[in-house]
Formats: C-alpha cells, structure tokens, sequence
C-alpha cells in the first residue's frame, strides 16, 4: 500500500535536482553547481515542508514556482547588497545611511588605493618599513594643535584603547550626569568595565562639582574622564564641571584629563552660522585636555574613526598597546582620512568641497528653489506642498540645534503614506523620507541638486 506521501501528486510534480540544475533561467548567474544544487535544495526542503502541512500550491504550479523561488534567490545573492540611496531625511549624518558623506579628494583616494598596492607601511625615502599612522598624524596635530594623534575604527574604540592602555586596574572618577549610551546600546559604564578600568561615579545627575571629583581622588586614579554629552541635555537645576578646572586639578594630581568629545567638531560651528555650543577639538587641547577622543566620520566628515589625540607622553602609551593593532584602521580608512584632513588646511573653501557643510551652508531660498522644481514636476495624483520645517545633524550631534529647512510634503490619491514610503523605498535608487501628520515628508536639506532628477523619476 502506498503511503500518503508517495501518494501526493504535489510530491511527484516537484522537478528534478538534475532537471534543475540545467535551467536556462539560471543560467546566466555566475554560481558554482554545488551552490546552485545547495539553493535548490533548500527551496525544495521547503515546497516539501508546505505540501506535507497542506498549505502547499496547485501541483500544476509547482515547477513554475520553485524555478521562481531559485531566480529570486540568485537574483538576491548577486545585488549590490549596500546600495547608493537619497536622503531626504534632513537628518546630515544619519548613522542608518552611513553618516557623513565624502568629499570628493577622499573618493578618489578610495579608488586609486582600492584598485592597487599602496605605501600604507612602506618608506619611500629609505624602503624600510614604516607606520601607518604617519599618514594622518602630522595633519591632525596641525589642524588640532595636538603634540600626538593616531587612529582607531571608531570613537568608541578610541575609548575602550584608551582607558585600556591608561587605566587598566586602576580607578577613574566620571560624572553620573556623563554615562551616556553611545549609540545601538553600547553605555560607557560597559566601555569602562570591558577596559579592565573600575568606573567611580560620582555627583548626580544634574549636578557634579569639582569637590566631587577631588573627594573621589585616590592613590588608585589613573585619571580623571569627561564624557561630552553630545547626543542629549539636562536643562534646568544644572551644573558640570569645566574642562579648564578639570585640567588644573589633574595636572596638581599628576593624572591625565582624557575627554571623549563625541562628535569631533573641528571649526567652531559659529564659523557655518550655528548657534550651538559645542567645543572644538583646539579649543578642548588648549584648555588643557590630555588625551581627546573624537569621530571622523561625524562634523569631521571622513571615514567611519576615532581619533585620538594629544599630549606624546600618554599618546605614545596608548599607540605602544597592544589593542592598537586589534582596533587599526585598514588602507581604504587612511585613504579617505588623509585626502579629507588637508581640506581643512583652508576653511574658507570647507563650504564648497567638504559634503556636510555643502549641506549646511545651503540657503532656506535655496532649498525652496528646488522644492518648487520639484512641485512643478510633480505629475497627477500626486498632491504636493512645500513647508518650512527643520532638518537636523543627527548622529547624537547637536540634539538641540535645530537647522532651517524646507520640506515638500507629498500625498497620493491612490497610495497611504505607508505605501508611498513603500514605493519610494523600492526605485531604484531608493528614496527614504519620513512620515509626518499622516503625510510623506521629503526634507531638501540632504538632496543634492544632481539628486533632484532621481526623486523626481521616483514620483513619475
């Protein structure tokens, strides 16, 4: 007697392995037999699964579907999997997009270095081997006024290497009001913990005095730490203490004043007409920081790094650890680093060639104007309005600076907001606004001019 399984006639309608694997729709795919035969599998594995529960299709179908279910993960396995996408978000360094975009010295740079060998730890001069950190550290000591600086893969590695070479072992007193969650959970107390550092809290929330920091001072310190709170404020009944008075205090204790300082603004941002106080890496150096812990791919506009700079004595320990090399960047990050620093050796022309202050240097009339192109543009039935709103720096920069903009607020006849998102999601490039009121927002201040063409298709 048969079994109920051999008896389904969807069982005896699945193709071939052998069949299948001959397909000319899979054919024009660049994949070994043995992973096409492994996908294939697998999508069969599947139709079984379906058809011993009952929910699987007409057997009459089935051949059809699995050669599409195949071809749709082929297809999938062989797409550009980080695409190129517009912002119009309004959101400058949104971390989901990648943060800050490149200017256009460090693309090239990641070409030209990307295609062919490179001197990332060769002298020219003498053929010896060298140290990749030469290739950034002179332009960040002249543009930060450091005596030293070298370069990790990010901020929060900067950290971690940092109390790592410094403080492990030892204690190091930080403000309650300063243990921030960096971002994607990752908090300072676990940072501090993970360095083999012994974290003191001290003070409260909204108030830490420099007693605080004196009281907790003990022949176990290794250092005093300042965390900037880049990404969120506590107003009201409020008090920190200052960088100076910090460093005046380390220095009668001989400890370092390390700071992370987040964000790693480089010109003061009243220089692009910010009214935000935020402190730039100079100013935190002269005020007597020793060793500053910064982003290079936030205000700075680089790569994804973290800098770190300062004084020689405490950099050069910290370069000597052995983590150093677990957390270096590789040649394509010093690439782009090194072609993006020398931009700032003139800051007047900052504005025109560095992508994040493009962005925020664009006039409210300007970003109307492109608006109004789009409005214009903007076939039935499609409804469109042009506002005023906000855009913002993101990346837990400037939380409280907001940035004039002008958003073009779309609806649809036929669409939902959520579809609408939806359908903008899936052009090609892919176009990300937000929901907003029940409407769909497209903030200018992150298109570019040569992108207007591509949100434009996107809406026809």
């Amino acid at each position: 007697m048969k079994s109920k399984a051999k008896a389904n006639p969807a069982f005896r309608a699945i193709p071939a392995v052998q069949d299948l694997l001959s397909h000319p729709d899979f054919q024009a795919f660049p994949i070994a037999p043995p992973f096409l035969k492994q996908i294939i599998q697998e999508n069969i594995e599947g139709l079984r699964q379906a058809i011993r529960e009952e929910i699987g299709p007409d057997p009459a179908q089935i051949p059809a579907i699995l050669t599409a279910q195949v071809r749709e993960r082929l297809e999938q396995l062989f797409a550009p999997r980080l695409k190129r996408l517009i912002n119009a978000t309004g959101i400058i360094l949104h971390t989901n997009m990648g943060r800050a975009p490149l200017a256009r010295p460090a693309r090239e740079a990641l070409q030209t270095v990307s295609e062919n060998y490179c001197n990332i730890e060769i002298d020219l001069q003498n053929g010896k081997r060298s140290k990749r950190q030469l290739h950034v550290e002179d332009l960040l000591c002249l543009i930060t006024g450091a005596e030293a600086a070298i370069m990790v893969n990010n901020c929060a590695a900067g950290v971690l290497l940092t109390l790592s070479a410094l403080c492990a072992g030892c204690e190091v007193p930080v403000s309650r009001g300063e243990l921030v969650e960096i971002g994607g959970s990752f908090r300072m107390p676990e940072v501090m913990k993970s360095s083999g550092t012994t974290m003191v809290e001290i003070g409260t929330t909204n108030k830490t005095h420099l007693r605080d920091y004196q009281n907790a001072i003990t022949p176990q310190t290794a250092a005093l730490l300042k965390v900037h709170t880049s990404n969120f404020r506590v107003l009201g009944f409020t008090d920190s203490v200052g960088v100076r008075e910090l460093a005046t205090l380390a220095e009668q204790k001989q400890l370092p004043l390390i700071y992370d300082m987040g964000s790693g603004v480089i010109n003061p941002l009243a220089t692009w007409g910010l009214d935000a106080d935020e402190p730039s890496a100079r100013q935190m150096l002269e005020a007597g920081v020793d060793v500053l812990i910064f982003s290079g791919d936030k205000m700075l506009g680089g790569p994804q790094a973290g800098i770190i700079a300062g004084k020689k004595r405490w950099i050069d320990q910290i370069r000597n650890h052995h983590l150093a090399r677990a957390l270096r960047c590789d040649k394509l990050v010093f690439a782009a680093m090194a072609a993006t620093l020398p931009l700032y050796l003139n800051p007047e022309a900052l504005k025109e060639k560095l992508p994040v202050t493009q962005m925020l240097n664009l006039s409210v009339e300007t970003l109307r104007e492109r608006a109004e192109k789009l409005l214009k543009g903007l076939p039935a039935p499609w409804e469109g309005q042009i506002v005023e709103t906000t855009a913002q720096m993101g990346s837990g920069t400037l939380p409280l600076t907001p940035i004039p903009s002008i958003a073009l607020v779309l609806r649809h006849a036929a669409k939902s907001t959520d579809q609408i998102a939806a359908h903008l999601r899936h052009h090609n490039p892919p176009v990300i606004g937000y929901i907003q009121d029940d409407r769909f927002w497209l903030n200018l201040r992150t298109v570019r001019e040569d992108e207007l063409a591509v949100v434009a298709a996107a809406l026809s």
